[in-house]
């Protein structure tokens, strides 16, 4: 399985229209060739390098099994797109765009899709990105990357 961006290739800078510091929508990305017995797709972003650890941008969940793209702006119309979004570590449901510290270096940005078995994860109402991530990962079938960096001035 692979996960890619019409906006950003792995390993390049995100655009600002993606991040804290722009119009902070969720990237476009689309993803391929999932495993037999695949029911539906869960999508997280998180950010390895904040000051306090791991921090939280996204997590979306019960994205239906046909599905294998998300446009530009799609965690503004989650029912649109037929799937739930957590709580992010800035408190608030749905995608929260790259924004770390000023002058604190590079920070990398890891966009998953995660395959599962589960057509549905048993999680509560507004559960946080860690608490949808952690039942994700009892049903993973396969999982794709891609990583990003942006870096404030």
């Amino acid at each position: 399985m692979w996960l890619r961006s019409s906006a950003f290739d792995d390993g390049a800078v995100i655009p600002r229209q993606f991040t804290g510091e722009g119009e902070d929508i969720s990237p476009p990305l689309d993803w391929n060739e999932p495993p037999a017995g695949t029911r539906s797709f869960v999508v997280l972003c998180d950010d390895p390098d904040a000051p306090s650890g791991m921090w939280h941008h996204w997590a979306a969940y019960d994205i239906p099994a046909e599905c294998t793209s998300l446009p530009a702006g799609a965690a503004a119309q989650p029912a649109r797109q037929g799937f739930q979004q957590a709580l992010n570590d800035f408190g608030k449901p749905g995608y929260g765009g790259p924004l770390p510290p000023r002058r604190d270096g590079p920070h990398r940005y890891r966009f998953y899709v995660l395959a599962l078995s589960a057509g549905h994860l048993d999680v509560r109402k507004d559960p946080s990105c860690l608490q949808v991530e952690r039942e994700a990962r009892r049903h993973v079938l396969a999982q794709a990357v891609l990583s990003g960096f942006y870096e404030r001035r």
